[in-house]
């Protein structure tokens, strides 16, 4: 079976993606306005460990996407090493390109536009998927748009059915990022709250590595948690009742090792320990997206990023936001960890929405609400 064939399942606190299964049916277009155009649009992720790459059509959907996972390339390291990184993405993205096109049946001359991720991200990794784009749509003489990575993440929901309508609150959860935004539409996008200190799937990892568990630790831990009991170990929710809308999980990874620095952990201990994490990480997530929802009166939260894939943050929001009359959103659990189907989507829509720009370069820091001002 070809790589275009395959998809990473999600890694973060949530399913191993060393493990890949194949891909869903063709998902049709999630907005009916977009289906007027006949745009064929190449995405290209390439923003850290893993290479991605799609073709999506206005008309038809999603026709195909392929996913290279490198988690086995930086598993011992215990973490991504960039230059490793970097190389690997230029050794794959061409034969994954050549393989999705293979199994859409059409020929890269038949593309409309190419949109690759512009940053945040590895400047090296990024630096491949920018001067693939650039070169190839110079070739073809066809538009190149940068694409905001957490933005990717942020309309991934959208390829969902139902989708939800914009506006909404969006919980923007994973490895590098946890953030709180007001979407009112593609562009327009407020920051409500972040973490001031360790993103969620970063949290996950570390105290994975406190636990003895191997990488990536996110989904480790989360499979470990579901043998254990919560309840047994008391650790703290971090500014759970801080009255604004900002988050942090550094403290409890430090309970974490404190009790892991005072005591000898049988299995059955690290289990229960892992449990409790996971319940506390939830119960802050749970609390400041719900908070948010009431500060800016929203009706719908989308959940994005790789630790959107994890269980029990999905069961406790879910439960939760049923009892508040809370519409909930996540991307199917193969788009969220990073992938070159929402690269591509996004592309679309800032194409339709005519806020697509594309000058040649990267941005490994790169806010998201400073694409508001990319519109031509």
């Amino acid at each position: 079976m070809g790589l275009a064939t395959l998809q990473a399942e999600p890694r973060e606190g949530g399913e191993d993606s060393t493990a890949c299964r194949p891909l869903k049916p063709i998902l049709p277009p999630p907005d009916p306005d977009l289906s007027t155009s006949t745009t064929l649009i190449l995405g290209i992720e390439s923003s850290c460990d893993e290479t991605g790459v799609a073709l999506y059509d206005a008309t038809r959907g999603l026709l195909s996407h392929g996913l290279h996972s490198q988690v086995d390339l930086h598993a011992a390291y215990g973490g991504v090493v960039p230059e490793l990184a970097s190389r690997d993405h230029i050794r794959r993205l061409l034969p994954l390109i050549r393989q999705i096109a293979n199994q859409a049946d059409v020929t890269l001359d038949q593309l409309d536009a190419i949109a690759y991720t512009e940053g945040p991200g590895l400047a090296g990794a990024l630096l491949v998927g920018t001067g693939f784009a650039h070169g190839l749509g110079l070739a073809l003489d066809i538009p190149v748009i940068g694409v905001h990575h957490l933005e990717g993440h942020l309309l991934s929901p959208l390829l969902a059915q139902p989708a939800p309508a914009f506006p909404f609150v969006a919980l923007l959860v994973s490895g590098g990022h946890t953030q709180l935004m007001r979407v009112g539409a593609v562009g327009d996008y407020e920051l409500l709250g972040e973490t001031v200190d360790d993103a969620a799937g970063e949290a996950f990892d570390k105290t994975a590595s406190l636990l003895g568990l191997g990488y990536p630790g996110g989904p480790a831990l989360a499979r470990l948690a579901e043998a254990g009991k919560p309840g047994r170990f008391k650790l703290p929710r971090p500014m759970i009742a801080s009255g604004d809308l900002d988050l942090s999980f550094a403290g409890l990874k430090t309970a974490v090792l404190t009790i892991v620095r005072k005591q000898s952990l049988s299995d059955a201990d690290r289990a229960d320990l892992a449990a409790d994490f996971q319940a506390a990480v939830a119960d802050v997530l749970v609390a400041k997206a719900l908070a948010a929802i009431d500060r800016v009166g929203a009706e719908r939260l989308v959940v994005a990023g790789g630790v959107g894939a994890n269980r029990e943050l999905r069961r406790r929001l879910l439960a939760t936001a049923e009892t508040r009359g809370v519409g909930v959103h996540f991307p199917d659990l193969q788009f969220c960890t990073d992938n070159g189907a929402m690269i591509a989507f996004a592309g679309a829509m800032r194409l339709h929405s005519r806020r697509a720009a594309g000058s040649f370069g990267v941005r490994p820091r790169w806010p998201l609400t400073d694409t508001a001002v990319t519109s031509s």
